[in-house]
């Protein structure tokens, strides 16, 4: 059973508008292409920014009296591993990897977790990071599978 104009039914209720909550849009699948992008650059500018603590730490704010204080030799290298990380699964993001997607919400909530506890050292580019990671999660976790 049908209606002449509206949605169609069927004996089992409203059939599906194709175009509906459960498909991808350009618009979600280029989310996550940027997301993919923006993982690679982040972990790239997370690298540069661990070379530069490791070698020349006298560039970021020395805190006094910080719960989470640890040598910014030793955030340089925590920022050179992440960065990495984050770059990497970012790779498998932009090659369309389902695993890809999952470790890239897991790898950059991380980051997230870790760049919040390092704004004291770099406040305003910290910041920036913390909001691109919020936009990666957010990318990530709207994309739905195409059903097969």
């Amino acid at each position: 059973m049908s209606q002449a104009s509206g949605r169609s039914y069927n004996s089992s209720g409203p059939v599906p508008d194709p175009g509906g909550p459960g498909r991808n849009t350009g618009f979600v699948t280029g989310l996550v292409l940027f997301a993919g992008v923006m993982m690679v650059v982040n972990g790239l500018l997370a690298i540069f920014q661990g070379i530069v603590a490791v070698a020349k730490d006298e560039v970021f704010v020395r805190t006094h009296n910080y719960t989470f204080k640890f040598d910014l030799t030793s955030w340089g290298w925590i920022h050179i591993a992440l960065g990495a990380v984050v770059a990497a699964v970012g790779v498998a993001v932009l090659m369309g990897q389902g695993w890809g997607r999952v470790a890239g919400i897991a790898v950059v909530s991380i980051s997230l977790v870790f760049n919040f506890l390092f704004v004291p050292y770099h406040p305003i580019w910290t910041l920036v990071v913390i909001a691109i990671d919020a936009f990666i999660l957010w990318a990530l976790c709207v994309y739905r599978e195409e059903p097969a």
